[in-house]
């Protein structure tokens, strides 16, 4: 398996992207190879998540920004595959994102807290089939929401259909204030 995690690393490496044409510059101007300046910054970024201040913002960063690129390309793509992994990713992220309002309070008093989130950030946006975002969606998300889902259902319509009357409710009253003070102006 790191074997393979190592092949893949090396694969990226020699791909034309962003990142790697970058690492290409620094490579140029400092003569150090790419595979260690990836490797000095992976390093650097997992000690920053330990220690760093505003690791918060740099892990949701990272669990953000690459996701949403890739979910902007594939939403253009035409293959709609690309376009059901990210929205599985986005389900589970919003899911943690939830849950991690209401336990943040305890758990960013752990240490490792920041990379542990980091990695199984990693983790669920990985392209394998066995990724975290794959996972939870089928083991845990489906099939709570397709037990609850006419509950849910029912409550929306419910809920939506409030929210139009008391939308109807206020554009009543607007208007009739509306009328009254234009009757008063011309009186």
């Amino acid at each position: 398996m790191f074997a393979k995690l190592i092949e893949r690393a090396e694969k990226f490496l020699n791909e034309s992207n962003f990142v790697t044409n970058l690492l290409g510059k620094i490579e140029e101007k400092t003569g150090i190879q790419k595979r260690y300046l990836a490797l000095g910054s992976v390093s650097f970024i997992g000690i920053y998540l330990v220690f760093g201040y505003g690791a918060s913002l740099l892990c949701n960063l990272i669990g953000f920004v690459y996701p949403a690129y890739t979910s902007i390309k594939a939403i253009e793509s035409v293959n709609k595959d690309d376009d059901t992994q990210w929205l599985t990713y986005w389900v589970v992220y919003g899911i943690f994102n939830v849950a991690e309002f209401f336990s943040d309070i305890f758990l960013f008093w752990f240490p490792f807290y920041y990379a542990g989130k980091c990695i199984f950030l990693l983790w669920c946006m990985a392209p394998i089939s066995w990724n975290g975002s794959q996972l939870i969606y089928t083991r845990l998300v489906r099939p709570f929401f397709l037990k609850h889902e006419s509950t849910v259902d029912s409550v929306i319509n419910d809920l939506s259909g409030r929210a139009v009357s008391a939308a109807e409710s206020v554009t009543r009253e607007a208007s009739r204030a509306t009328v009254d003070s234009l009757v008063h102006k011309t009186q």
